[in-house]
């Protein structure tokens, strides 16, 4: 069989488009004949990564170099032979073996080019996640720096104001946050604190440090507005607690009403 007839049957076949005495035809030559099948992978493989490449869109001065490349090597081709019939219209001139060829470097340059971009892509979403990443390091240890300031309470509250603002707080936020609350002499600094732990108490080891500072809160200004953010936090475990609180002898009048308004709503 002549390879211009071979490689446009191979074509059709790829394509799905021959008749059954055709199909029979080139199915036959592909089990006898090593050469068929290996240029049937071939002409297979490039059109598929045509077919399939859908990464990017060529721009249109990629489209028009491609088409007057593609017009200048048919016409070069036509004119090479005076034996050789015109070109056929449609897909058989356009899907010859070198045309494959030169439309398969368009294609793996468009892959290059979307692959390119999502590359680019990536590598300004690591650099934006890196810079985040570290600014949120700088304002904790701006925090942590802060509230440690014994010299200064408005400093400390200012510590514990930055770490409000911080979109999730680890152990070692947490600690330095229940600390202020239940040690800082400063009843400004302690209420900042427990307003810093309260936006994250949907966290578990948030939620415990707030329910034990109910037993061991002394402030009466911090006291009331920890019942309040437990209660606004549903926390029906603190409920005996509260109870006593409401006995203890030695708790502000203030402090035991919160406390009985408490139970009141949690139960």
């Amino acid at each position: 069989m002549e390879k211009e007839k071979l490689e446009s049957l191979l074509i059709d076949y790829i394509d799905g488009n021959l008749n059954d005495a055709d199909r029979a035809t080139i199915e036959q030559e592909l089990a006898q004949n090593k050469s068929t099948a290996k240029l049937y992978r071939q002409l297979k493989e490039v059109m598929d990564l045509m077919a399939n490449s859908k990464v990017a869109t060529p721009g249109l001065s990629l489209k028009q170099n491609f088409e007057k490349a593609l017009q200048a090597e048919i016409s070069k081709t036509e004119s090479s032979s005076s034996a050789e019939a015109p070109a056929k219209a449609g897909k058989q001139v356009f899907f010859k073996p070198w045309v494959l060829r030169a439309a398969a470097g368009v294609v793996l340059v468009i892959v290059g080019i979307g692959i390119g971009d999502q590359l680019n892509k990536s590598r300004q979403h690591d650099l934006e996640v890196a810079a985040l990443r570290k600014e949120v390091e700088d304002n904790k240890k701006m925090m942590l720096s802060m509230l440690e300031n014994q010299q200064s309470a408005s400093q400390r509250v200012m510590g514990a104001t930055v770490a409000y603002e911080l979109p999730k707080a680890d152990d070692e936020i947490v600690n330095a946050l229940a600390k202020a609350m239940d040690e800082d002499p400063n009843t400004n600094v302690r209420l900042t604190a427990l307003e810093a732990l309260g936006k994250f108490y949907q966290q578990g080891h948030v939620r415990i440090k707030l329910i034990k500072a109910l037993s061991t809160q002394k402030d009466p200004v911090v006291q009331i507005a920890l019942i309040r953010l437990l209660v606004q936090m549903k926390e029906k475990q603190v409920v005996n607690e509260l109870e006593k609180i409401t006995r203890d002898g030695n708790v502000m009048k203030a402090v035991k009403d919160e406390a009985h308004s408490g139970i009141l709503k949690l139960s």
